[in-house]
């Protein structure tokens, strides 16, 4: 299985003061307003933030609800459900939107982080064959295919809303985004079509175990 990230960055932000940027994932789903159950928030993770950020695991929302709440960012209460267990619902505190707040303005903004699965094998391809290749790009074009359908069902379900304006601005830059990947892929696909086994041993690119010069330059200023 091939998996596409447009961009999959989990930085841990403990070393400047902050949590890690999981934690304010959580608090961020909570700042909505409703309160909700563990499965409830990784329900509504997989139905947003998988887009654009993170896919969680339920160990990992249970993992970060108790961090927050032994830091007294979330309160939990149990709700009694007829014909099922109980569950325990989640809500933020005040000091939980303030320490939201301030990450959201405090916090340094790292650098787009991009991980493609598909990506890394095309990239040590040589170990396998080209057909395999064609196949792991095909699976990947599908992946994307599959995902920009889903994302189109979510941005429908935003509509009508005037407080969900920038839920709707985030799914829309995902339609791009993905739209563009989709573009990309099939110029890849159209590399590989003729593409052979390596003509000869394959080596290390020239240059490449060294550090790459500064962009910036020695004044700082940007070269062109």
């Amino acid at each position: 299985m091939t998996n596409s990230h447009i961009t999959n960055g989990h930085r841990s932000s403990t070393g400047s003061g902050f949590l890690p940027d999981t934690a304010y994932a959580v608090l961020g789903l909570l700042s909505f307003g409703a309160e909700l159950s563990g499965y409830e928030l990784r329900q509504l993770a997989l139905n947003s933030l998988r887009f654009f950020y993170w896919t969680p695991a339920q160990s990992q929302i249970y993992r970060e609800l108790r961090r927050l709440a032994g830091l007294g960012y979330v309160t939990g209460r149990e709700v009694s459900q007829q014909g099922r267990p109980d569950k325990v619902a989640y809500a933020i505190t005040d000091p939980g939107r303030a320490e939201l707040t301030r990450w959201l303005e405090q916090a340094p903004v790292g650098p787009p982080a991009i991980r493609y699965d598909t990506a890394l094998r095309l990239f040590f391809g040589h170990a396998t064959t080209p057909e395999r290749l064609r196949e792991v790009v095909a699976e990947h074009r599908r992946h994307l295919e599959r995902m920009l359908a889903e994302l189109h069902a979510v941005r429908a379900m935003l509509d009508g809303d005037p407080t969900l304006a920038l839920p709707r601005i985030v799914a829309d830059w995902g339609d791009h985004l993905y739209g563009h990947e989709l573009a990309a892929i099939e110029k890849v696909a159209s590399a590989l079509a003729g593409l052979g086994p390596p003509a000869g041993r394959v080596t290390v690119p020239p240059g490449t175990v060294r550090p790459l010069p500064d962009p910036a330059g020695p004044a700082g200023v940007v070269s062109g």
